[in-house]
């Protein structure tokens, strides 16, 4: 397979100044670690190069995974302009100079153009829309990388006009094989200083990089730095150069959301050492905010009605967690996550208030019957307000057989349908009774 144009630039490969991830970024797809899926025998990214093809496409996946290795190997891969922009600071202006010097190289060399950009999901919509037209009709091949799930970031219509190529999370063997390589080779690596390491140290510099590939080079050339040639790097020096930072997140991030999901639908299914882990892991990224109010939800949506007093309890180690601080405050945050997960569950006050919401988008004009209206004024007490109203105080059981409290259409709709979970079974039976009482009141019906 024809290399194409050099995109990798052979000068800062061999550029000693150079970060080391960059100097050891994969140039063809076996050097690739990972993404078999994508560059495996047969599979699809693969087989695009091997036959010179290219086609836009969308590389979406967690931070330092290879997505935009990924698209200047594709772009090498056919004999193309290769443009680059910036999502943040490249606009309208700088999109028509790219069209106008693709229609150049199109007119007047039978090129294509390939227009990457990094971190698509910053593209301002207006400029999204600006490029769409030249991407439908081939005068651009768009290339972009994303850490956001591309449904929700990227415009529609120009995800309809791309392939999208999921990366997938790194092992920590994969980790390990990145170092091990960057170590041994010579050219582009630090091979010539023949450095070594052991398994406890090489280990916790592939666990420093969270999955990231570049995070992890990183720390291992700051631990060469601090070692001489020739020497091993110790764990105590892998340790100094990966720091403190051993998890990687971004709180307005895709990935944020799927812990917070992860947490839900742990304690959802009532496992609570899932659920622990989660909520571990969500307190480690220091957001704090994002874990209550979801543990707040939790105790409404999910644990519901068969335990009314979880969302009481969830408040009140917020309110312990605020007070107390760290590293006490987990304490709290335990409490809360366990009482959760092992509660009875139900979410039938959450199915009958989206049950309500269905039924007003179908009568959105109804209102309240005339006996639940109040009668202030003579005038609305002759228009039949308030007539006709018993008051539950006044009658046994403080409940009033056969008084309506729906509007004529909706008069037999039942919203609320409660389960025989936890407290919720005692309101199972009290309206159970209601209902018989009800029947009874209107003759049998």
């Amino acid at each position: 397979m024809s290399a194409g144009p050099d995109l990798f630039s052979a000068s800062v490969d061999m550029n000693r100044f150079a970060p080391l991830a960059e100097r050891m970024r994969p140039r063809t797809p076996d050097e690739f670690i990972g993404q078999g899926h994508l560059l495996g025998p047969g599979a699809p990214l693969r087989q695009l190069m091997e036959r010179r093809s290219i086609v836009s496409s969308l590389f979406w996946g967690p931070p330092g995974v290879g997505k935009t290795t990924l698209a200047r190997m594709l772009a090498s891969s056919v004999d193309a302009e290769f443009v680059i922009l910036s999502a943040v600071s490249d606009g309208i202006p700088r999109i028509r100079e790219v069209v106008a010097e693709a229609e150049l190289q199109r007119n007047r060399y039978s090129r294509r153009t390939v227009l990457f950009v990094d971190e698509i999901h910053r593209w301002a919509k207006n400029v999204q829309e600006q490029a769409l037209p030249h991407v439908e009709s081939g005068l651009l091949v768009l290339l972009g990388a994303t850490t956001e799930n591309v449904s929700f970031e990227v415009r529609p219509a120009l995800v309809s006009r791309c392939r999208v190529f999921q990366l997938k999370e790194l092992t920590l063997a994969d980790i390990q094989t990145a170092i091990t390589r960057a170590l041994t080779d010579e050219k582009r690596g630090l091979g010539s200083r023949k450095l070594t390491i052991g398994e406890e140290a090489l280990t916790l510099l592939a666990r420093g990089g969270a999955g990231d590939v570049r995070k992890a080079l990183g720390a291992l050339e700051l631990a060469a730095n601090l070692t001489g040639d020739g020497e091993e790097i110790t764990v105590a020096t892998a340790r100094e150069a990966v720091g403190t930072s051993l998890s990687r997140h971004d709180k307005d991030g895709d990935e944020h959301f799927d812990l917070l999901r992860a947490l839900q639908k742990s304690c959802r299914g009532s496992n609570a050492q899932g659920a622990i882990f989660w909520a571990a892991k969500l307190l480690q990224t220091g957001d704090v905010v994002s874990l209550w109010r979801r543990l707040k939800v939790i105790a409404v949506e999910d644990v519901g009605m068969a335990m009314p007093e979880a969302i009481t309890i969830v408040r009140a180690c917020e309110e312990g967690f605020h007070s107390v601080g760290m590293p006490e405050g987990r304490l709290f945050v335990a409490h809360a996550v366990v009482t959760l997960a092992t509660a009875k569950k139900s979410n039938r006050a959450y199915q009958a208030m989206n049950a309500a919401l269905e039924a007003l988008e179908q009568h959105p004009n109804l209102g309240p019957p005339m006996h639940l209206r109040n009668a202030p004024t003579e005038l609305m007490k002759e228009l039949g307000h308030g007539k006709g109203y018993q008051v539950p105080w006044n009658s046994p059981g403080h409940y009033v057989p056969g008084q309506t409290y729906l509007p004529p259409p909706l008069e037999r709709a039942v919203f609320y349908r409660p389960s025989k979970e936890g407290y919720e079974a005692e309101v199972h039976e009290r309206m159970t009774q209601w209902w018989r009482e009800d029947k009874g009141a209107k003759g049998g019906e």
